[in-house]
């Protein structure tokens, strides 16, 4: 018993010790620097152990690299861009679009996100269609298939697109795959051999050194995304399981939102999924021409944007501050999760109380609890500011969606939360076209008819209990 002072005491000291660390070396933000300092001091031991796992900063070594020719490429069209803005020498086929050039400038200088102007875009807000038709262009693909989902599952659908990709890569089709090792941790090692073994390639980002233990687990490739021979791609919210179409009681109907591309904006999603998979594989992808087969076919314009823990900026999230306060008539957000920060924050109250019709709706029901009960805290705020908050009653929505003014939207990744804009790495459609965001304006209104308002008067109605889940959620939301 006398060694347990010591003991104690020992613990304390090492709290005290990590606690400064936090503070002054690793420079966090301060609502995440208090988060952590709150779990230290009322879980010394555990609180440690969480930290090791949840809470390490991503090393700053650069983790994505390409061949020196392709960035140079990249490079050199990016600043060709700038140039065309900063001269007022870029032609937008939109004139109409021009007052967005700042959107586009911070895009093309924080992320080399370049424009084009001449795609095709398909929205699908049902995971039956979209599966049908992802499925349709694998059947007819005769060159590659590159695959990158946060989610994949050995279930109805996973077994599917399994089959039809062995069938592909037995043809000769050059067919890649890479997934989350987190988001599917469920995976099974046969079913990967199942694909391997017909010539296909299989990674996972982030795999842990040593089995089931992954300090890297708090970093997860949210990306989703399919390129076809270099010419087709497809970029949104769903997932390969079969809760996407609709068969997990517990959910019901999926609600998301997924674009299928094609034109020059294809070449950009081909360069994402180049850099992931380099990242993951010993087998490197170099440049070839073939990968760039994509061809004008439509005047939609698009940036392709990612962001993640390894980015000096949240290019994602500066994206939607400056969607937000572009806004002359309304901005329609449709998320599964709401914890913005601060800045995210005060941009839409600035809308609200400056007039512009913001609306917001999210699920009635919870995938992760916890982030659930932070989402109805930050939702508070706004309906108190005069936001018009619709609660999604059709199943489950998962649709990572904004749209401004019915001119500009963003479809993708990445959530309206801490974890999408600082510790996922994301990638986000910044859409630049009338008819586009008129399509998108039209489902947000579509899906109200299956929602229910949320008015502040009922939202202050909540139980203490519930109260007291939301604050403690809200307390520790930078770190979900």
């Amino acid at each position: 018993m006398i060694i347990l002072p010591y003991i104690i005491g020992s613990i304390l000291v090492f709290n005290i010790l990590l606690a400064l660390a936090i503070v002054f070396l690793e420079r966090r933000d301060a609502s995440s620097t208090w988060a952590w300092l709150m779990v230290l001091l009322f879980i010394p031991i555990a609180g440690f152990i969480l930290y090791l796992i949840f809470g390490r900063k991503l090393s700053n070594k650069k983790i994505f690299t390409w061949d020196t020719k392709s960035r140079l490429g990249v490079k050199t069209a990016v600043q060709a861009q700038m140039r065309a803005l900063e001269e007022g020498s870029f032609q937008f086929k939109d004139e109409s679009l021009l007052p967005y050039k700042d959107l586009f400038y911070l895009h093309l200088r924080n992320d080399d996100a370049i424009l084009t102007q001449d795609n095709r875009v398909e929205v699908f807000t049902d995971g039956q269609k979209k599966f049908h038709s992802l499925l349709q262009d694998i059947e007819e693909a005769e060159d590659h298939i590159h695959l990158l989902y946060y989610i994949i599952r050995g279930d109805r659908l996973g077994k599917l697109l399994a089959d039809a990709l062995i069938k592909k890569a037995k043809q000769g089709v050059q067919v890649r795959i890479l997934y989350d090792d987190m988001g599917s941790r469920e995976l099974s090692r046969k079913y990967i051999r199942k694909i391997q073994a017909a010539g296909a390639e299989v990674e996972a980002f982030f795999p842990p050194l040593i089995p089931k233990v992954n300090l890297k687990i708090n970093y997860r490739n949210h990306r989703k995304l399919a390129i076809i021979d270099g010419k087709i791609g497809y970029i949104g919210g769903f997932n390969i399981g079969d809760e996407y179409l609709g068969y997990n009681k517990k959910f019901g109907y999926w609600r998301d939102t997924h674009l299928k591309i094609v034109g020059d904006a294809v070449r950009n999603m081909q360069t994402r999924f180049i850099l992931d998979w380099n990242q993951a594989s010993r087998h490197d992808i170099m440049y070839e021409e073939r990968y760039y087969a994509a061809e004008p076919t439509g005047e939609v314009g698009i940036q392709i944007v990612s962001s993640g823990p390894d980015s000096e900026w949240e290019q994602i999230k500066n994206g939607y501050i400056k969607m937000i306060m572009s806004a002359k008539e309304y901005i329609y957000i449709q998320t599964p999760y709401f914890i913005p920060d601060d800045s995210l924050a005060d941009a839409l109250k600035i809308a609200v109380l400056s007039g512009v019709d913001v609306r917001i709706m999210i699920p009635n029901k919870p995938d992760h609890p916890f982030v659930y009960w932070a989402t109805y805290s930050n939702i508070g705020d706004l309906l108190k500011a005069g936001a018009d908050v619709y609660i999604y009653q059709n199943g489950f929505l998962h649709a990572k969606t904004i749209v401004v003014d019915e001119k500009i939207a963003s479809i993708g990744t990445a959530n309206i939360d801490v974890r999408s804009f600082k510790l996922n790495f994301e990638v986000n459609a910044f859409l630049y076209d009338r008819q586009v965001a008129g399509e998108l304006a039209e489902k947000f209104n579509e899906d109200i008819l299956h929602s229910s308002q949320l008015s502040y008067k009922l939202y202050l109605q909540r139980s203490i209990w519930i109260r007291i889940k939301e604050a403690i959620a809200r307390l520790l939301s930078p770190i979900l």
